[in-house]
Protein backbone atom coordinates (compact mmCIF):
# COMPACT_ATOMS: atom_id res chain seq x y z
CA UNK A 1 0.00 0.00 0.00
CA UNK A 2 1.35 3.59 -0.88
CA UNK A 3 0.32 5.04 2.25
CA UNK A 4 2.07 1.96 4.67
CA UNK A 5 4.92 2.92 2.45
CA UNK A 6 4.99 7.17 3.59
CA UNK A 7 4.47 5.84 6.92
CA UNK A 8 7.53 4.32 7.00
CA UNK A 9 9.47 6.37 5.48
CA UNK A 10 7.97 9.10 7.89
CA UNK A 11 9.00 6.85 11.27
CA UNK A 12 12.64 7.40 10.42
CA UNK A 13 14.66 10.26 12.34
CA UNK A 14 14.96 12.35 8.73
CA UNK A 15 11.46 11.46 8.09
CA UNK A 16 9.59 12.96 11.35
CA UNK A 17 9.20 16.16 10.16
CA UNK A 18 7.04 15.00 6.95
CA UNK A 19 4.64 14.00 9.37
CA UNK A 20 2.11 16.97 9.49
CA UNK A 21 2.26 17.32 5.84
CA UNK A 22 1.62 13.98 5.19
CA UNK A 23 -1.61 14.59 6.79
CA UNK A 24 -2.66 17.02 3.43
CA UNK A 25 -2.42 13.29 1.68
CA UNK A 26 -5.70 12.32 3.56
CA UNK A 27 -7.68 14.76 1.40
CA UNK A 28 -7.24 12.72 -2.12
CA UNK A 29 -8.17 9.42 -0.22
CA UNK A 30 -11.27 11.34 1.74
CA UNK A 31 -12.18 12.80 -1.98
CA UNK A 32 -11.78 9.26 -3.30
CA UNK A 33 -14.17 7.21 -0.27
CA UNK A 34 -16.72 10.58 -1.08
CA UNK A 35 -17.10 9.81 -4.67
CA UNK A 36 -17.17 5.69 -4.36
CA UNK A 37 -19.70 6.39 -1.70
CA UNK A 38 -21.77 8.96 -3.74
CA UNK A 39 -22.03 6.23 -6.83
CA UNK A 40 -23.15 3.56 -4.57
CA UNK A 41 -25.84 5.62 -3.71
CA UNK A 42 -26.59 6.40 -7.21
CA UNK A 43 -27.13 2.68 -8.23
CA UNK A 44 -23.25 1.97 -8.53
CA UNK A 45 -21.78 -1.80 -7.96
CA UNK A 46 -22.03 -2.92 -3.69
CA UNK A 47 -18.49 -3.68 -4.31
CA UNK A 48 -17.66 -0.05 -3.94
CA UNK A 49 -17.86 -0.37 -0.36
CA UNK A 50 -14.54 -2.09 0.03
CA UNK A 51 -13.41 1.05 -1.78
CA UNK A 52 -15.21 3.70 0.46
CA UNK A 53 -13.50 1.84 3.82
CA UNK A 54 -10.18 1.37 1.95
CA UNK A 55 -10.23 4.70 1.33
CA UNK A 56 -11.39 5.62 5.06
CA UNK A 57 -8.85 3.44 6.63
CA UNK A 58 -6.06 5.09 4.71
CA UNK A 59 -7.21 8.76 5.56
CA UNK A 60 -7.39 7.91 9.60
CA UNK A 61 -4.17 6.56 9.36
CA UNK A 62 -2.42 9.47 7.34
CA UNK A 63 -4.32 11.82 9.78
CA UNK A 64 -3.00 10.09 13.04
CA UNK A 65 0.57 10.24 11.67
CA UNK A 66 0.85 13.94 11.66
CA UNK A 67 0.86 14.02 15.98
CA UNK A 68 2.34 10.96 16.72
CA UNK A 69 5.49 11.99 14.06
CA UNK A 70 5.48 15.26 15.94
CA UNK A 71 5.95 13.41 19.25
CA UNK A 72 8.11 11.10 17.93
CA UNK A 73 10.29 14.39 17.07
CA UNK A 74 10.04 16.17 19.91
CA UNK A 75 11.00 12.75 21.92
CA UNK A 76 14.47 12.26 19.76
CA UNK A 77 15.18 16.07 19.73
CA UNK A 78 15.15 15.67 23.95
CA UNK A 79 17.23 12.60 23.17
CA UNK A 80 19.66 14.12 21.10
CA UNK A 81 20.26 17.39 23.61
CA UNK A 82 20.31 15.17 27.07
CA UNK A 83 23.38 13.14 25.14
CA UNK A 84 24.97 16.78 23.93
CA UNK A 85 24.91 17.45 27.49
CA UNK A 86 25.89 14.76 28.76
CA UNK A 87 29.09 14.83 26.48
CA UNK A 88 29.94 17.90 27.14
CA UNK A 89 29.55 17.66 30.84
CA UNK A 90 32.00 14.39 30.36
CA UNK A 91 34.21 16.61 27.89
CA UNK A 92 34.25 19.21 30.84
CA UNK A 93 35.25 16.61 33.60
CA UNK A 94 38.11 15.68 31.73
CA UNK A 95 39.34 18.50 31.79
CA UNK A 96 39.09 19.57 27.86
CA UNK A 97 38.83 23.18 28.06
CA UNK A 98 37.69 24.36 24.93
CA UNK A 99 35.75 22.12 21.96
CA UNK A 100 33.96 23.21 18.78
CA UNK A 101 32.00 20.98 16.87
CA UNK A 102 33.63 19.02 15.49
CA UNK A 103 35.21 17.59 18.15
CA UNK A 104 31.71 16.44 19.57
CA UNK A 105 31.20 14.78 15.65
CA UNK A 106 33.93 12.47 15.82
Amino acid sequence: MPTAIVIDAINTRRGLKWGVPAMLLAVPYALAAVYCRAQVDAGGPSWLNLLVILCLWNTLKLLLIGPISLLKLMAARVREAVAGRRMTKGLHAEGVGRFDERMLAC
